[in-house]
């Protein structure tokens, strides 16, 4: 038999942010104890909205299930004595199991003849372990932040006000602070605040969209797209869908009610990204386009609330978002009576970090980077590049920028347009920043790419440099994400450049700086770089990538070649055999040592001769392959001396008396291995 549990969290409202991962991790924390305790069940739903975290889990078994248990002990010769006594061994066996010695059985197993302990374990009702699971599962959501409220000694991301717990239908018993779990849930804060009685997740469901609660965050977020969308079109354009903002407002409200409003025309001769990142960061605000892609000048939000008079509120929020343009129309005019380039001097008197200097100096270093990246990518790019650099940071110092820090790289791009600078420029002003997450949009051009390469190597270079490492819970200067971005326009871009060489020219550069020996900071953002390039790829095996990195990292776009070269030859189903011979070369030579060439005066045996004259006639074949970079051809050649090399540990020892020989047959060895080292050490596939 089964039944369905439920819980709910009630408390003040939840930072948006905090909800989609508390809904996993509340999932998460269940599954782990009902695996625990062998408890069986089936679908788990999630719920969160500002003011409740819920969750429904369904077929929940009524009991664990009973357990016959055989627990093997010491073996008999350890157990009882010469004389047939029971020896300390079987005592504290027996006692730690709760049997008397006379009740310990014999049994045989593949390494002798052994005591044990049969025990049938009853199943215990779910019931009477829910109050302590459930109590852990509510204390042990890990938000990024926590808080204690009155002088309670509990924590959670907001004070709780309620929590209702429930299994069959009947309430689960746990404490949490100053509360007691039971049926009692809440409707809406301000239009239906008075307490209800839940008797399972549907019906809590359903009470709720009465009482002006859509629970259901997926509901509630389709149902906000599906508001905007009307209401847009009531005003004759289409919304500019933000998924990002969806997701949060969906998390910001239990009743979305969609209020249009409007501003003046003027302010639309402001950039579009401007427009639509003040309504949008600021005010969480819809923008809307008429048909050619236009802003229009309107604007949708979400209210929590159905007020009498939506029109009280939409001009209330025209109101602010009025304020916040007429200060940004005030920038916009200010910043364009200085010249871009004429602000680069002011960041002499801008530290950038206290140990690496000025925004200058960092400018300096990095259009340095950028400019060698050029000359050796796009040589007819070098003085544009140089160019954007110069300019990169430069918005940095306007008005508008320091209003609206994320406007960095938009205002510096629309000013450059503005003053008559390059396109590609003007781009690259604005792409060096790119990606700015995990997956995100990489620079579209090569000038941009080679700007973002060069500032974020001086960054990691940087921080490294000077200590500013970043550790398992603290990256302030986004170390892990810039290493990511750089591999990541590396490989959009098919860069073929050396890590270690670009990781050189950057500590040569911030030589004055370091405060750390250079060649430790080398090998730590290495080693950093080869952190991230292990964890890009979900599509890549572990060991594969690690057997390609031991074989080298210099040029990540080689080395992902080589990886993903091995993990299609790891799917082919005699692929074990072929990992297993190469282990055993590997192997072997590992305590050779130095060997000297070949010599095929020595071979004594056929299974050398045709070895010999199969890697003779393979090894200029997978040069070729490799120096083109065809791993895949060049694994397959390899695979291809498979059967010569079985024939050859079969038919000799190489390990003989003879030390002429011995080396020989090393040698032979060393040179299977050399077909290979560049690509990939197969001792460490699994």
């Amino acid at each position: 038999m089964s039944a369905e549990l439920f819980l709910e969290i009630g408390t003040e409202e939840i930072p948006a942010g905090f909800l989609t991962p508390a809904r996993r991790d509340i999932e998460r924390l269940l599954r782990k104890e009902f695996e625990a305790a062998g408890l069986a069940f089936g679908a788990i739903r999630t719920f969160a909205t500002p003011r409740r975290i819920a969750v429904a889990v369904a077929d929940l078994a009524e009991e664990t299930p009973r357990q016959e248990l055989s627990l093997t002990g010491p073996s008999v010769q350890v157990a009882f004595d010469a004389d047939g006594n029971p020896t300390r061994a079987a005592l504290g066996f027996a006692r730690s199991n709760g049997v008397d010695v006379g009740d310990l059985q014999r049994v045989e197993t593949e390494k002798g003849t052994y005591v044990a302990v049969c025990k049938v374990i009853e199943g215990r009702p779910t019931a009477g372990l829910l109050p302590e699971i459930l109590g852990r599962v509510v204390t042990s959501i890990p938000f990024r932040k926590s808080m204690r409220w009155n002088d309670l000694d509990v924590r959670f991301a907001r004070p709780v006000h309620w929590i209702v717990a429930l299994y069959d239908g009947k309430v689960v018993p746990f404490s949490f602070g100053n509360l007691e779990s039971g049926d009692q849930s809440r409707g809406h804060r301000f239009m239906a605040p008075e307490p209800f009685t839940v008797t399972s997740c549907d019906q809590w469901l359903a009470e709720l969209e009465k009482r002006f609660v859509t629970a259901d965050q997926e509901k509630r977020r389709a149902l906000i797209a599906e508001q905007v969308a009307e209401a847009a079109a009531s005003l004759g354009g289409e919304v500019n869908i933000d998924e990002e903002l969806l997701d949060e407002i969906a998390h910001l409200v239990e009743d979305p009610t969609p209020v249009t409003g409007s501003f003046e025309k003027e302010y639309l001769q402001l950039p579009r990204e401007l427009l639509i990142t003040s309504m949008r960061e600021h005010q969480r605000y819809f923008t809307i386009s008429d048909r050619e892609g236009r802003l229009m000048p309107h604007f949708i939000t979400i209210s929590n609330t159905r007020a009498e008079d939506l029109g009280v509120v939409a001009r209330g929020n025209e109101r602010v978002l009025r304020a916040r343009l007429s200060d940004a129309m005030f920038f916009w005019q200010e910043d364009r009576k200085v010249k871009l380039e004429s602000r680069l001097e002011a960041l002499k008197k801008v530290v950038y970090q206290q140990k690496l200097g000025t925004s200058y100096e960092k400018v300096m270093r990095f259009a340095a980077i950028a400019r060698s990246l050029a000359e050796k990518f796009e040589p007819e790019a070098v003085a544009d590049t140089e160019r954007a650099a110069l300019l990169a940071k430069c918005d940095l110092e306007t008005g508008m920028v320091y209003e609206f820090p994320e406007l960095q790289g938009v205002m510096g791009r629309e000013y450059a347009r503005l003053e008559g600078e390059k396109e590609r420029i003007a781009v690259a002003i604005y792409e060096h920043y790119l990606p700015v997450e995990a997956g995100g949009e990489l620079p579209s051009d090569n000038i941009g790419a080679f700007v973002s390469i060069a500032d974020k190597i001086d960054t990691i270079c940087g921080c490294f440099g000077v200590g500013l490492i970043p550790t398992g819970s603290a990256d302030p200067y986004a170390l892990r994400r810039g290493a990511i971005g750089i591999l990541n326009i590396i490989f959009d871009r098919g860069y073929r450049l050396s890590l270690p060489g670009l990781v050189d020219q950057s500590l040569g550069l911030l030589a004055d700086k370091l405060t750390r020996p250079a060649d430790e900071v080398r090998a730590d953002v290495l080693a950093f770089f080869q952190g991230r390039f292990k964890n890009m790829f979900d599509d890549i095996p572990g060991d594969v990538v690690d057997a390609v990195l031991a074989a080298g990292f210099d040029d990540p776009v080689d080395a992902l070649a080589r990886a993903r070269a091995l993990a299609a030859l790891k799917g082919e189903a005699d692929f074990e055999p072929l990992a297993t011979a190469f282990k055993r070369v590997g192997n072997i030579l590992r305590k050779a040592g130095e060997v000297p060439p070949v010599d095929p005066g020595l071979f004594e045996a056929d299974c050398e001769r045709q070895l010999w004259q199969a890697l003779s006639a393979t090894a200029g074949q997978v040069a070729g392959q490799v120096a083109r970079g065809a791993y895949g051809e060049a694994l397959q050649a390899i695979a291809g001396l498979r059967p010569a090399v079985d024939a050859f540990f079969d038919g000799v020892m190489v390990m003989a008396e003879d030390e002429r020989i011995r080396a020989n047959r090393l040698a032979i060895l060393n040179a299977v291995a050399d077909l290979f080292k560049g690509i990939a050490d197969f001792a460490r596939i699994a």
